[in-house]
Formats: structure tokens, sequence, C-alpha cells
């Protein structure tokens, strides 16, 4: 490993910085998808990590080696930190803080009701993190990896922790903002091969340290402040939701016109010069998950609050109901009233439910009477659906009956589901799922959310939502 990283601005211009030369040991406060992702990936770096989390199931998980979520090879990367001795695991946030020197933030920050970000977890950190440094002599580095509004680092975690250590920042301890860029059911790939790496800091010292801890995985960060590290994660995931209602409206002007949609985004697509990545870019189902549904709220929120006009944002949500409405009444209008679905967390290869559109559509179809049943690759009844649904109960408390019922309307089968429904709707492109209806009966319905085929089968009965 070379002594020196470069740390890039906005700008592109290079900054070369010295770094430290031992590995430094790391707290992770918060066990969820990114936390224990973190935990895994920086022991796989060689970094001594202790997790920490209120939760003791999390807790106890993730210290034996098991992952605590529905990840490829996380629980593989967990045992191998645990067997080299480089995870452990504890309740006890200031223990952690005090056995370590730098402390990596991951704790939820979800939509509280009005739209704003709930800052309850971060504040009771930000006190316990304080209490710890009030201990300690050496430096300690503090690492922001929650999605939150612009300012809130230096506004709200701050002062909390000068206030109760009677320590400052930048002289006894550093402060920064990393945001992450995870995508789940991707997770590990993209921390070893991330699109970028952004530092906002709030001194040169501690942009060091968390440069030379990401240096093995990308020598080229790019530094910032705090504040713009901070609006970068916001704008990459109203980016990624703008482009996800952008191609479903695309989707629903084609489909009425005989015109196939993804013949259209595939040649928008070509420029990746001006129209950037494809990903996200395709026409199907609504946007949904811990991320965008929240980062899109927020950030109207925000600029309300600041009396600026984004009316672009502000739609988002009211173009990705329209998505959701759209698939509702394609299953009203098959006349089938076994309805299954194939696929339920809000995209395939995680376990994630938490604002689950899908979700939206199975409610309101109980509501009216339907018989649903459902089949998820990586959701069965021991997954903790209602710890998730605590994460958003103030976003979509009426989902609460549906969600109990969830896992007495899951099958163990996609086969059984298929035999024993009038409809299926798909919102998973998964090998297993296309498998299945490539040898179809004529007899069941099927509404594609996600374009499970190339070219549309030209049977009765088979149709997309926006091709």
């Amino acid at each position: 490993m070379n002594a020196h990283a470069q740390i890039t601005t906005a700008h592109a211009t290079a900054l070369p910085l010295k770094l430290v030369e031992d590995l430094p040991s790391i707290s992770v406060v918060g066990l969820g998808y990114v936390g224990a992702v973190s935990v895994a990936c920086l022991s796989g770096l060689g970094h001594r990590v202790i997790g920490c989390d209120i939760d003791p199931i999390k807790c106890s998980d993730v210290g034996e080696g098991r992952s605590p979520i529905h990840e490829d090879g996380l629980t593989d990367l967990l045992s191998a930190g645990v067997s080299n001795h480089l995870i452990s695991t504890t309740g006890d946030l200031r223990e952690a803080v005090l056995g370590t020197d730098v402390t990596f933030v991951s704790v939820g920050t979800p939509t509280k009701e009005g739209g704003g970000c709930d800052y309850s977890a971060i504040i009771a950190s930000a006190r316990t993190i304080g209490e710890a440094l009030a201990l300690k002599y050496e430096y300690h580095t503090i690492v922001m990896r929650c999605s939150i509004p612009p300012g809130t680092t230096l506004s709200v975690m701050v002062p909390e922790i000068e206030a109760v250590s009677g320590k400052k920042m930048g002289r006894d301890f550093g402060v920064a903002f990393n945001p992450e860029f995870l995508r789940e059911g991707t997770a590990i790939e993209d921390f070893r091969e991330p699109p970028k790496t952004v530092i906002g800091a709030s001194d040169e010292r501690t942009a060091n340290i968390i440069a030379k801890i990401y240096q093995p995985v990308d020598a080229t960060p790019l530094l910032t402040s705090i504040e713009a590290a901070e609006m970068v994660k916001y704008a990459d995931n109203v980016w990624h939701a703008t482009k996800v209602c952008f191609a479903n409206e695309i989707g629903r002007i084609c489909k009425p016109l005989g015109i196939d949609s993804h013949d259209v985004m595939n040649i928008f697509v070509q420029d990746d010069k001006l129209n950037l990545s494809p990903y996200y870019l395709k026409p199907g189902f609504a946007y949904g998950g811990s991320c965008l549904p929240k980062e899109v709220r927020a950030v109207a929120h925000l600029a309300d609050e600041m009396s600026v006009d984004v009316p672009l944002i502000q739609s988002l949500s009211q173009s990705n109901e329209t998505q959701i409405r759209q698939a509702l009444e394609m299953v009203r209008a098959s006349g089938a009233k076994r309805i299954g679905f194939l696929g339920l967390a809000f995209k395939r290869g995680t376990d994630d439910l938490r604002e689950s559109p899908i979700l939206e559509v199975i409610n309101q179809l109980i509501v009216e009477g339907y018989e649903v049943s459902a089949h998820d690759e990586a959701i069965t009844p021991e997954t903790r659906i209602n710890d998730q649904f605590s994460y958003v109960s103030s976003v979509c408390p009426h989902l609460k009956p549906t969600v109990d019922a969830l896992p007495t309307l899951l099958t163990e089968s996609s086969q059984d589901l298929l035999d024993n429904v009038d409809a299926v709707v798909v919102t998973h492109a998964s090998n297993q799922y296309r498998e299945l209806l490539s040898a179809w009966s004529d007899m069941v319905e099927v509404i594609d959310l996600v374009r499970l085929f190339k070219n549309l089968p030209e049977r009765p009965g088979y149709q997309g939502i926006g091709w």
C-alpha cells in the first residue's frame, strides 16, 4: 500500500495528502444494511472492527459471523472477520468508541410525520459518543454515513458531541460526512469497487485518516465540504428516483401508441456522455425501498422550508403513485379474483420490504376482497417483517394489517403459487420466475411489471405495464 493517496476536489484537482501509517481500529454504530456491510468489508481490509447496535439480535448475529440481512456473500465475509478476530460486537456504544480510533455512524434516519428527517437516533448516538470522548485523550474521528439534510452533521451532531464531551471539533476530534453508494443485493461488490468515494471532512487530518481507510478500494477519493457531501447523497438518490419516474412516464405514453418503450429507452441510454448511466432507465414498476422515497420527501420538504419551487421533485411521488395505481387497475381489469405475486421486496436480491410499492397494491386488493398469495426468493416466515415496518410506520400506517398478514400469504414455492391463482403479478426479474412463466398456462393472466422477456410473449393474457 502506498504511503500517500490522492483526494480529488469537485474541480478534479489532485491534492496529495500524507496518510497515517497504521490501520485504525473502527467502531460501526448501527448494524442495518449499511452498518453490517461496513463491518464485514472493513474487516476484509484488515481493520479491527467493533459493531454496535441497540438490537441484541443484530449484535449476536454479526458477532457470531451471521448476516442479519439477506445480502449475497455477507455471511461468508462476516464469518471470516470473526474467525480472524477482527470483528466483535457490543450494545455499549461508549465502550465501542473508547476501544477504537474511528467511529462510523450508520443509524436510521426515518421520515417523521410531515416529511422531515427524524434525528433522534443521531442525537442519541452523538451524546454517547460525547460521553466517550470526554474520557479519551487520543484524537478520535467520527464519520457520518446516514442520509441527512445538508447542515445536519455540523448543526445537530457536532454541537451535541461538543456539549457532552467538553471538547472541540478540529482540535480534539475530527468529523466527516462520507456518503455510501451501496446497492442492496450488490453491496459488497459496490464497497470493493465504488462508483466514487466522497469525503467531506472538518480538517485535513480527518481527511487523511478516512482516505487511508479507503485507499485499497479507491486511491482517488473526492474531497469536498461536509455540507456538499451531505447533499451529494440526496442528489444521487433523487436523481435515481427521477430516472425511475421518467422512464415509466415514457412507457405510459408509448403503450397506447403501439410503440415499444424499451426500444425507445434502449436508444436513449446509448448516449452515455450526456444521458449518463442506463441504470434505472427502464420502464417498469414504482420505486421503493429505504432510500428513494425517503430522500424525495426530505428534499421536497427542505425546498418547501426555504420556499424554493421544485415542481419536478414535488411531482415524483405523484408519478410513482400513478404507476402503482396503473398496476392496480391492470389487476382489476384482468377479472381475476385469485392473485399471486412473484416478488415482495422492493427489488430482487434483498429481503427489504420498507416502502415496497407492491405492498400498496396487495393492501388495496385485500381491502377489495381479492384472494392474495405471494412468493419471494429472499423472504421467509423468519424474515423480521414487523421490524422493517416500524421504520416506516409514520409514512404508511394503513399497511399494518397487510404487513401482519404477510407470513400467512407466503407460499413455499413459486410453482405452488402459480397452480392456485387466476392471475400472477411479476415484480422481480428473476431467472426462476422467467423459467416458470416460459411454460405458463393460458388460463393464468400475467401482469409483468419488470419485463421478464425481451420480446413480449404473443399470447392472450400476458401484458406489461409500459410496453
